[in-house]
C-alpha cells in the first residue's frame, strides 16, 4: 500500500476533532464559541471587526456567536469611547474560568491521543504540523470552522 500522509493526517484530524468537540460539548460549548473565548483570553479586549478578520467568518455569524456568549455571561460587548461606531469585545471573568476548563479538557484529550508517543515525538509532530499551511480561503477549511 502506498504511503498517503495527507490521508493519514485527515483521519487523525477527524479523530482529534471529534474528541475535542466532545470535550467542548462537556463544557456546554460549540467549537466556534470556544475559539472566540480562547482568542479573547489570549488577546484581551478586541475590536469586533478584528475578530471577524481573525476568524474568517461573516460579520453576521460573529454577531450571532457574540450574542450567545453575552447571553451566557461569557463575554461582553461595548462601544469604543473613542469611536462609537466600533464595538470592543472582552471576555468576562466567568468566560476566563471557562477557558481554563477548556484547556484542561483539551489537555486530557491530547494525553489520550498522544499516549503512544514520547515527549520528543510529540514535539516533532507539533513542529511538523505548524509547518503545514492550509490554503487561504479554502472552502473546506471554512466549513470545518463552522462545525458545532
Amino acid at each position: 500500500m502506498e504511503k498517503r500522509p495527507g490521508l493519514a493526517l485527515a483521519f487523525a484530524g477527524q479523530i482529534a476533532g471529534m474528541r475535542i468537540q466532545e470535550a467542548l460539548r462537556a463544557q456546554g460549548l460549540k467549537n466556534n464559541h470556544a475559539h472566540v473565548l480562547m482568542l479573547l483570553a489570549d488577546q484581551g479586549a478586541t475590536g469586533q471587526q478584528a475578530l471577524v478578520q481573525t476568524l474568517g467568518v461573516d460579520p453576521s455569524v460573529l454577531v450571532a456567536m457574540l450574542n450567545d456568549l453575552e447571553n451566557a455571561g461569557l463575554a461582553e460587548r461595548r462601544r469604543d469611547p473613542a469611536d462609537r461606531r466600533r464595538h470592543i469585545v472582552e471576555i468576562s471573568p466567568r468566560g476566563t474560568q471557562l477557558v481554563t476548563d477548556i484547556y484542561a479538557g483539551i489537555a486530557s484529550v491530547e494525553a489520550e491521543l498522544f499516549a503512544a508517543l514520547d515527549a520528543h515525538e510529540i514535539d516533532v509532530l507539533h513542529k511538523m504540523l505548524i509547518r503545514i499551511n492550509a490554503t487561504a480561503g479554502d472552502q473546506t477549511c471554512d466549513a470545518a470552522n463552522d462545525a458545532p
